[in-house]
């Protein structure tokens, strides 16, 4: 697994409370909106069958990963379902090193810049800042100066309103929960509909602030 694939795709979709009967229909609209890196929450006790379920139906296409995860032996039940992606509300040291042993991304989460220097040169891909919109792009931004070599992802609270800043002020990729997608929500056609015409809105303002300056 590259290692900036998660960079790539540019905007994670966080979904909580994912089902397996609605999961294909929902990933697939999100696939069509150009966001092809989900983010399954394990906290939800379905998690694992969901992870599953987006391996058997998309492999490749589709970069899904378990979120939400705060132990190792958590993070080896989420890879061995097929995550591709470990991310952590904290720094757990433990979890980073079964990520990168068993070659997966991990994204730990951090707020202060001891945080996330730790977390980085214990093997973290990327480092999620979290929860961002408390903190704001300044303090993105102010974080990039002295840490300009560490790849940060705001998440939290990260919306259509302020992911431009966060993408000026530096961020490698962002993560986007519920003002993008719900794990609940319904996979009637309208509602599918509506979801890849966010997904695109979400993606179309990330990737565009990257091209306007490149």
């Amino acid at each position: 697994m590259k290692s900036n694939a998660i960079q790539e795709s540019g905007i994670v979709a966080v979904i909580r409370g994912a089902d397996p009967d609605t999961i294909v229909p929902i990933a697939q609209a999100l696939k069509d909106g150009g966001v092809t890196a989900l983010e399954i929450t394990m906290e939800n006790p379905l998690a694992v069958k969901v992870i599953e379920q987006l391996r058997l139906e998309f492999g490749d296409e589709l970069l899904a990963g378990a979120g939400t995860v705060l132990d190792a032996e958590t993070a080896r039940t989420a890879i061995s379902a097929g995550a591709k992606f470990i991310f952590s509300p904290t720094v757990s040291l433990d979890t980073i090193r079964v990520a990168k042993r068993y070659g997966v991304i991990s994204v730990p989460g951090a707020m202060t810049p001891t945080e996330i220097l730790t977390a980085f040169e214990a093997g973290a891909d990327l480092v999620k800042v979290f929860p961002a919109s408390v903190l704001g792009a300044d303090y993105f931004k102010a974080l990039a100066g002295p840490l300009p070599h560490i790849p940060l992802m705001p998440t939290g609270g990260i919306g259509l309103n302020n992911i431009r800043d966060f993408v000026k002020a530096g961020a490698a990729a962002a993560g986007a929960g519920s003002t993008l997608v719900n794990g609940t929500m319904d996979a009637d056609r309208d509602s599918l509909t509506a979801l890849t015409e966010r997904a695109l809105a979400f993606s179309e303002a990330f990737h565009g602030v990257r091209l306007q300056e490149k």
